[in-house]
C-alpha cells in the first residue's frame, strides 16, 4: 500500500478541474472585453485585499546621493500607508540629460536583497554572485540605456524585513507577512502592487521624470510584482515580466513548496495567469522565459505557452498582436533584457502630447 492513496494533491487537481477560472476570458469583441476587464479587475481587488489598503501622504526624503560613474544614485523613502516606509533606490542616467522616462524595477524573491542586486549593489556577501547568476542589476541596466530606473523595497526584503529574518540580510520575510495578512483579509500580493501604485504617484511628483511614461519591469518575484501592478493599473504604460508567467496549476497547485507570496485566496476558481496577462492589453508587454527555467512546470514551454495565448487573444481583439512579444531564450531562470529593454524605451518614448499635457496636470495635483 502506498502513501499516494492518502495524499490530498490528486484531490486539489481534481477541484481545479471542478471549480477553476469562474472569470476566464470569453470576450469575442471589445465591448465584452471591457466588460470583462471591469468585472476581473473589481475580483482580484476584492481577493487581494487591495481595497483594504489605507492612503496617506508620500511624504518623499532624499536620504543620500551617490555618483555611480555612469549613474547617481539615491536613496529614497516615501510613505505607502500610515506608518509604513517603502526605502528605494532612484537610479539617474547621466549619458543624456533629463526628464527622463522611468521604469520601475521591483526585484526578485531569492537572495536579492530586495532592491541592492537590481540597482548593482554588491557590498554583502552574496550579492556578486546572485547579481551575475540571475543577470540581475537591471535596474542598473535601465538607467544606462537613459531612463530613470526606481527600484524599491518590497514589503519583506531588505531594509523592510521583519524580525525572523534579521539575521540574513538577503533573506525574505514575504511568507510570515502574508500569515499575518491572510486573517486579516489582505494579502502580501495586495500589499505589493498597491505600494508600486503609490510609487507611481511620487514619480508623478518629480521633475526630472517625463509625465506619462512608466514602464514596470522585474525578474521572478519582480515579475509577479510588474504582472499584479500592472494588470490593476493602466498607468504602467508597458511592462516586462520576465521568468514568471506560467499556467497556474503546474507551476504553484503542483510545485506547492513555492512561498506562500504567490498564493491569492479563490484566484484559481477565478483566472489563470494568462487572464490577469489580458487585463494589461493593449499596453505594450514583454514575456521572458528560459527554457530551462524550473518554474515553468512540468510540461516546460507548453504551460508558458498557454497563458501567452490567453494573453494573447486580448491582444488582438485589440488590434495590438504585435504589443505582446514572448521572448523565449536558452538559460536558466534569469533576467534576459536583449530585446526587453530596447522595448521598453522606444515605447516609453511615444506617449502623445495630449496624455502628457493632461498627466502633468494631473502631477502636479498631486
Amino acid at each position: 500500500m502506498t502513501r499516494s492513496r492518502f495524499q490530498t494533491h490528486p484531490h486539489m487537481r481534481r477541484r481545479w478541474a471542478q471549480v477553476g477560472r469562474k472569470l476566464a476570458l470569453d470576450a469575442a469583441d471589445v465591448p465584452a472585453w471591457r466588460a470583462w476587464r471591469r468585472k476581473l479587475r473589481r475580483k482580484l481587488r476584492e481577493l487581494t485585499g487591495y481595497d483594504t489598503m489605507q492612503p496617506a501622504p508620500l511624504r518623499p526624503k532624499i536620504t543620500e546621493e551617490v555618483d555611480r560613474g555612469d549613474h547617481v544614485r539615491q536613496r529614497v523613502e516615501i510613505q505607502t500607508e500610515p506608518g509604513m516606509v517603502m526605502p528605494l533606490f532612484v537610479l539617474m542616467p547621466k549619458s543624456v540629460p533629463g526628464p527622463w522616462p522611468a521604469v520601475m524595477c521591483p526585484h526578485g524573491h531569492g537572495q536579492s536583497g530586495g532592491k541592492w542586486a537590481v540597482a548593482g549593489c554588491r557590498h554583502l556577501p552574496g550579492l556578486a554572485e546572485t547579481i551575475a547568476q540571475h543577470n540581475y542589476d537591471y535596474g542598473v541596466q535601465f538607467a544606462r540605456a537613459g531612463l530613470i530606473a526606481f527600484c524599491p523595497d518590497a514589503r519583506g526584503f531588505g531594509e523592510r524585513q521583519e524580525e525572523t529574518s534579521r539575521d540574513d540580510p538577503l533573506a525574505q520575510s514575504c511568507q510570515w507577512i502574508n500569515n499575518m495578512a491572510l486573517p486579516l483579509g489582505q494579502t502580501i500580493t495586495g500589499m505589493w502592487a498597491w505600494d508600486l501604485h503609490r510609487l507611481i504617484d511620487y514619480i508623478a511628483t518629480r521633475r526630472d521624470c517625463v509625465p506619462g511614461r512608466v514602464g514596470c519591469a522585474g525578474l521572478s518575484g519582480g515579475g509577479l510584482q510588474t504582472l499584479w501592478a500592472s494588470a490593476l493599473d493602466d498607468r504602467i504604460r508597458c511592462s516586462v515580466i520576465s521568468g514568471y508567467f506560467y499556467g497556474y496549476r503546474e507551476s504553484l497547485l503542483d510545485m506547492y513548496g513555492n512561498c506562500s507570496c504567490n498564493y491569492v485566496p479563490h484566484l484559481y476558481e477565478y483566472a489563470d495567469m494568462g487572464d490577469i496577462g489580458a487585463l494589461m492589453a493593449p499596453r505594450p508587454l514583454v514575456i521572458e522565459t528560459g527554457t530551462r527555467d524550473g518554474l515553468n512546470g512540468a510540461s516546460g514551454l507548453a504551460n508558458v505557452k498557454s497563458q501567452v495565448r490567453i494573453a494573447r487573444r486580448a491582444y488582438r481583439l485589440l488590434g495590438a498582436g504585435r504589443d505582446l512579444k514572448h521572448v523565449i531564450f536558452e538559460g536558466e531562470h534569469r533576467w534576459h533584457g536583449a530585446q526587453a529593454i530596447p522595448f521598453v524605451k522606444r515605447h516609453l518614448s511615444s506617449v502623445g502630447r495630449r496624455e502628457t499635457g493632461r498627466l502633468r496636470r494631473r502631477a502636479r495635483r498631486v
